[in-house]
């Protein structure tokens, strides 16, 4: 991980390659990739769907065995040992509890005419989980979606996932059982997108599809997102740390590797204003990646994507975080909350040396579904708020729409829509014959 100092000559070409996070978007062969399958389930149903799950999952399905039976979900739960159970359970448990405060309610008031105006709050009925096979499996991605939608009271959860040789790991299954998800799909990509946006025979049609996946599966939401609505486009993970003198760099090595190691595209920065920090902290990546069973994944991911800025103060780190806006941010600081001050832009931000990111991957409680890529400028994480739908709420009296009904009139005249205004006229004039 090579060190770059704000007073050398690469630190800004260096720094802009960092901040500039769009390496991983698609190429114009993978979206019409991706487009031909979505079209292709969306003509055909099951038929393009099974069709696919043959040729990249290994294993050779019909409709009605696409669909994880209540039998192979008892038998992965007893495959499962009951201390892993209990783990899901705990973390579970504070997950629903964080985001038990994210509920909304509906409101209403009357204005002075004594009108009623508000919002009704409504949850949506369908959500499609995607669950990520691949290069790791996921239990706790279950958890972090599924159970923001069963706090909203999404009456509906349809979980996909890829299941090679027809087989998914017990540990997802667990985890859909301990967030109450019984209704499970053994198909991933771009078709299990298509199928869940689209519908098939055998796979219900969502309103909304959450989770991550592979650059397939970012590439299919985008493209039926307006006949669904979805979480976000997910880029690789990526995490900031920035360090003082007080850091410790044993810790601040372990929590960069802890993101190096999910894929070889994962951003690793360390930003400090200590020269000798920086240089102890190279020092550790390199012997603590030896210990790694993804070693190979971490280091490639450090040395494409792992840079450590030494930089002139605190206020130009947390400057140049702001300008990252990180997936997630650790402060590793003396006064971790008088940093936190200057931070505009982050996923999610661990205070003190005390609070790895991987707390808030499992257990912290806070979702770990969070913006990538720059976007946590405009994005937040995954929440209850999600799996809501907000209606507004307008009941006028006549004796109101007589108070107001005038200045609607003119500003339908002023945007030239006549009939707009003749609603209006037409009460108007009528009053009190209905």
């Amino acid at each position: 991980m090579k060190i770059f100092s704000f007073n050398s000559k690469g630190f800004d070409s260096a720094l802009r390659k960092a901040i500039d996070r769009t390496g991983f978007l698609a190429q114009a062969r993978i979206q019409e990739q991706v487009l031909k399958i979505i079209h292709d389930v969306r003509k055909t149903g099951d038929l393009g769907l099974v069709r696919y799950t043959r040729k990249f999952d290994r294993w050779r399905p019909v409709p009605e065995t696409l669909k994880v039976t209540p039998e192979e979900i008892e038998s992965a739960c007893r495959a499962v040992s009951p201390a892993s159970v209990k783990m899901l359970k705990a973390a579970a448990s504070r997950i629903r509890l964080f985001h038990e405060r994210q509920k909304e309610s509906t409101w209403n008031y009357k204005d002075s005419g004594g009108n009623l105006l508000g919002q009704m709050i409504t949850p949506m009925e369908k959500v499609g989980l995607y669950i990520p096979g691949g290069k790791a499996v996921y239990p706790s991605t279950v958890l972090m979606n599924a159970i923001p939608a069963r706090v909203a009271g999404v009456e509906r959860i349809i979980a996909v996932s890829p299941a090679m040789d027809g087989e998914l790991n017990p540990h997802i299954l667990a985890a859909a059982r301990v967030a109450g998800i019984s209704e499970i799909y053994k198909v991933g990509g771009a078709q299990a997108i298509a199928a869940l946006a689209f519908g098939t025979a055998t796979v219900p049609e969502v309103d909304k599809i959450v989770g991550p996946g592979n650059i397939y599966v970012a590439e299919a939401k985008r493209a039926v997102y307006g006949k669904v609505d979805i979480d976000s486009i997910a880029g690789p993970s990526e995490i900031l740390v920035l360090a003082d003198d007080s850091g410790n760099p044993e810790f601040i090595a372990a929590d960069l590797l802890s993101q190096a190691e999910h894929d070889e595209m994962a951003s690793c920065v360390l930003v400090t204003p200590s020269g000798p920090l920086a240089k102890a902290v190279q020092v550790q990546l390199k012997a603590r990646l030896a210990e790694l069973s993804r070693r190979s994944i971490a280091e490639k991911s450090i040395r494409s994507n792992g840079r450590i800025f030494v930089v002139k103060d605190m206020d130009m780190a947390a400057e140049i975080s702001n300008r990252f806006a990180p997936e997630h941010l650790e402060l590793a600081v003396r006064y971790p909350f008088k940093v936190l001050k200057k931070i505009r832009h982050a996923g999610a931000v661990f205070l003190g040396h005390y609070t790895p990111e991987a707390l808030g991957d499992y257990l912290a409680g806070p979702n770990h579904v969070l913006p990538t890529g720059g976007t946590a400028r405009f994005f937040s994480p995954l929440g209850v708020y999600d799996f809501l739908k907000r209606t507004s709420l307008i009941s006028f009296s006549e004796k109101g729409l007589r108070k107001v009904g005038g200045i609607v009139m003119d500003l339908a005249a002023m945007e030239g829509l006549e009939a707009h205004g003749k609603a209006v006229e037409v009460r108007l004039r009528q009053g009190g014959k209905h």
